[in-house]
């Protein structure tokens, strides 16, 4: 896949591995999306007349190509914005339709369970509905980052509404078991929410098999554009939500306002291309993190990857380099785009949140940095990128040793 590349990459730096942050738009997205922002341009909801019926048919083609990809029925995809409007709008609307609606004489469903390394938009959505009175409970995960499902079971009671874990972590790519989750909620009446942003085309998900009541979509994680997402929400059994926006009643009602054409495009093409061909780009990009890996542990003492090594994302790679900090060692490596973690934390200067859930220091925290490979990543750049980042990593010891040599007293 690396020919389809959208930019001339040839001795082209930095060398772009942060691709959990976004991926780039694969320019068969951009040529599906052109269209609608010149000749196709009518407003979807506007189908009296060939404009709107064009722009109309685009985004119902799109919603299908979404639902495909996950075994979804068409009509259970809201358009949104992104993965935070749709996470929003699963914890938010659920939580909000289940007060509503409490059955007299039973007790109120009214908690919440989010595991402690969820996405900071999950944390605040839960910490919203916290300050609104319903109970919300933190379940930490394992030093793999993997939720105990015998943990899980504990939490829940005829109280529990929902549960919420990502199916595939965005700092440390470990994926969750997605189908023994959905079975163990189905089995106690609670609905089971996913942010699948990481996941959504790059490993098969299906929402039938896994019991999955309401997932969260991206697409800028998939080579589609920014700004736009998706909700899906189960027909049968039936899950209910209350909006968090008023207006027209787009999108059954769950999501008023115009939906973006283009976008909508951009995100079905996206969904489309990932459905043909995920698997051997799975391959691809396993194949190229593990030599990434396996070099950088061999050239740089003491290196350590986070989070399970089994059930994670083929192309991540979160690391910890001993006696340093991410900060500096990206610094040190400017022909490296990489990242300390979660590109939505990153003004942040505390260690990773997630990384201290799994147990690490604070000074491994520090020290640790995330690599994304994705479909236009290639052999040549990931040889290069062990080079340079192994070579500011000796630099920075060396100077360390050189500085903490000269400060010793005399």
């Amino acid at each position: 896949m690396s020919g389809l590349n959208p930019i001339d990459r040839a001795n082209r730096l930095p060398i772009y591995l942060d691709n959990q942050a976004t991926t780039p738009l694969d320019p068969r997205v951009l040529e599906a999306m052109l269209p609608y922002f010149t000749e196709h341009f009518g407003n979807p909801h506007s189908e009296s007349h060939v404009y709107g019926k064009n722009a109309a048919a685009a985004v119902e083609l799109a919603r299908a190509d979404v639902a495909r990809l996950i075994n979804a029925d068409p009509r259970e995809i809201v358009f949104t914005s992104g993965a935070t409007e749709a996470n929003n709008l699963a914890l938010k609307g659920a939580a909000h339709f289940g007060r509503a609606h409490a059955a007299a004489g039973r007790p109120p469903r009214d908690r919440i369970i989010v595991l402690t390394t969820e996405h900071k938009c999950v944390l605040e959505s839960a910490a919203s509905l916290a300050r609104e009175g319903f109970a919300v409970s933190y379940l930490p995960v394992e030093p793999s980052g993997l939720v105990s499902l015998e943990r899980l079971a504990a939490a829940l009671s005829e109280r529990t509404l929902l549960v919420s874990v990502m199916a595939a972590h965005n700092e440390i790519g470990v994926i969750q078991p997605l189908a023994e989750l959905g079975a163990l909620c189905r089995a106690k009446g609670v609905l089971f929410h996913t942010d699948a942003a990481q996941a959504f085309g790059k490993i098969p998900l299906d929402v039938e098999a896994m019991k999955i009541d309401l997932m969260s979509i991206s697409g800028h994680k998939i080579y589609g554009p920014k700004g736009v997402g998706a909700l899906y929400v189960r027909r049968r059994p039936r899950v209910r939500l209350l909006p968090l926006i008023d207006g027209g009643g787009q999108e059954r009602g769950l999501r008023s306002g115009t939906l973006p054409t283009p976008l909508c495009v951009g995100l079905g093409r996206a969904a489309a291309l990932a459905f043909a061909e995920m698997g051997e780009e799975a391959a691809r990009l396993r194949g190229l993190r593990d030599r990434l890996q396996a070099n950088l542990m061999r050239r740089v003492d003491g290196l350590t990857i986070n989070g399970d090594t089994e059930h994670r994302l083929p192309g991540n790679a979160n690391l910890s380099f001993p006696g340093l900090t991410a900060s500096e060692l990206i610094e040190a490596c400017p022909s490296v785009a990489m990242s300390t973690g979660s590109a939505c934390t990153s003004a942040t200067v505390e260690p990773s949140y997630v990384l201290r859930a799994l147990g690490l220091s604070d000074m491994l925290a520090n020290g640790s940095i995330r690599l994304g490979l994705g479909r236009f990543t290639t052999a040549s750049e990931v040889d290069f990128a062990i080079d340079a980042i192994a070579a500011a990593a000796g630099r920075l010891r060396a100077d360390r040793r050189m500085t903490e040599g000269a400060g010793t007293p005399t």
